[in-house]
């Protein structure tokens, strides 16, 4: 099998080692905008690297990885299933709704498979917590809490091109809310504040943000997220239900310090990146997207999924501009016949 992977910087150098050790996967070939990126990465992992994206997609490829910036998305999601090609992509669907949209309708046209990279449906806490709840250990559900914090701050270019804390940071958490509880989105009021580095303000973001949504089975869900937690990389949930509870995160690299005095958290060495937290599921999601080349398996996260992340983060910024609970009919949506089709893939 031979795998494609365009860009190569951080994730895409990472997603490129994870490949390269995949029994199945006898190829891995690179490129990047900038091609002496792709040949130092190529030259560190003993892979090949070509000139530019456009031989990367003509040259015989089984499967593509789109891990370039998000600008760049929809392009590429359009030029692997042109060729023909199962397409990976990192999240977002594409820079804006409007073409995460668009590109539904180039998945409900076509039958090559595209797989957008949510690693949380992947981590095993996510995937045991979706099982309680789809297999109704837990009774009714009635509450959820999730939550990212990051250690710090991304770059001040990096915030300006990002599309704010809600579509690059909690996206994460509004696939994931989707993927455990099986239910969609009726409404949400969302919060955001500045404490911290001045040129996300600057940039029209904010740092640290908070919202409650309404699920569509009446489900409370809250959500947080931050740019500043030195502590460390903090991501959980936490789902109540009528008869039971389940914690994602809650181990011991949990990044908190307990005031009871008979607790002892974090036990152990604490976590300090989304990367070093979610090895094992970015090495899952991979081997998923290797089965679904194969054509072994459907893919486990559409665009359509992608979409509804998006939708929801969207709604969160409109709620936090303006002051408001923002109803999720208010924000576009895909087309009733996509919505048929794409029924269930939520989970």
């Amino acid at each position: 099998m031979r795998i494609g992977i365009a860009g190569t910087g951080r994730i895409g150098a990472y997603h490129a080692n994870t490949l390269r050790n995949l029994d199945v996967v006898d190829e891995v070939v690179l490129a990047d905008a900038f091609p002496e990126t792709a040949q130092r990465v190529a030259g560190e992992l003993g892979l090949q690297a070509v000139e530019s994206v456009d031989a990367l997609l003509d040259s015989g490829l089984d499967g593509l990885v789109v891990a370039s910036p998000t600008t760049t998305h929809e392009s590429l999601i359009r030029a692997g299933v042109a060729a023909g090609i199962p397409t990976f992509c990192e999240k977002p669907v594409a820079a804006s709704l409007d073409s995460a949209l668009a590109l539904a309708e180039v998945e409900r046209a076509s039958t090559v498979p595209i797989h957008i990279g949510f690693q949380r449906r992947f981590d095993a806490g996510y995937m045991r917590a979706h099982e309680a709840v789809a297999n109704g250990e837990l009774g009714f559900v009635h509450t959820v809490r999730a939550m990212t914090l990051d250690t710090a701050p991304p770059p001040k270019e990096y915030v300006e091109v990002s599309g704010g804390i809600f579509r690059d940071c909690s996206i994460h958490d509004f696939d994931i809310i989707r993927f455990v509880t099986g239910r969609e989105v009726s409404s949400v009021c969302a919060f955001g504040a500045n404490k911290g580095a001045p040129y996300i303000k600057t940039a029209g973001d904010v740092d640290t943000g908070s919202g409650v949504f309404m699920l569509d089975d009446d489900t409370i869900v809250s959500f947080s997220c931050s740019r500043h937690n030195a502590f460390g990389h903090d991501v959980r949930m936490e789902v109540h239900g009528s008869t039971g509870d389940i914690a994602v995160g809650l181990d011991d690299t949990l990044a908190l310090t307990s005031a009871e005095p008979d607790a002892t958290f974090p036990a152990g060495p604490r976590v300090m990146s989304f990367m070093d937290r979610f090895l094992p599921a970015y090495v899952r999601e991979l081997t998923a997207f290797v089965e679904v080349v194969q054509g072994t398996r459907p893919s486990p996260c559409t665009v359509h999924d992608g979409v509804q992340a998006q939708r929801m983060a969207e709604a969160c910024d409109l709620s936090r501009r303006e002051g408001r609970v923002v109803q999720m009919s208010e924000i576009p949506d895909v087309a009733d016949d996509v919505q048929a089709e794409a029924s269930g893939s939520a989970v």
